[in-house]
């Protein structure tokens, strides 16, 4: 239950004025957490738990998006 418990307590972080190094490591700490609940999701196949993933993977793509920026156009 703490990892669970620490997966939304990171859905509540502030995601504003962030530097690179600090998106670099909310976006490992994500992958970390989303790995983590998915040992979890494979005993209980708890939908709740499936949910809390879900989100924490649209968080992720959304840093990672930021992270890579925009791409030049010749």
């Amino acid at each position: 239950m703490e990892l669970i418990d620490r997966a939304l307590a990171f859905e509540q972080t502030k995601m504003r004025s962030l530097s690179t190094s600090d998106r670099v490591k909310l976006s490992r700490e994500a992958k970390a957490l989303i790995l983590g609940l998915n040992e979890i999701y494979k005993v209980k196949k708890d939908e709740k738990i499936m949910d809390i993933m879900k989100r924490l993977t649209v968080i992720k793509r959304k840093i990672e998006k930021r992270l890579k920026g925009k791409p030049l156009v010749a």
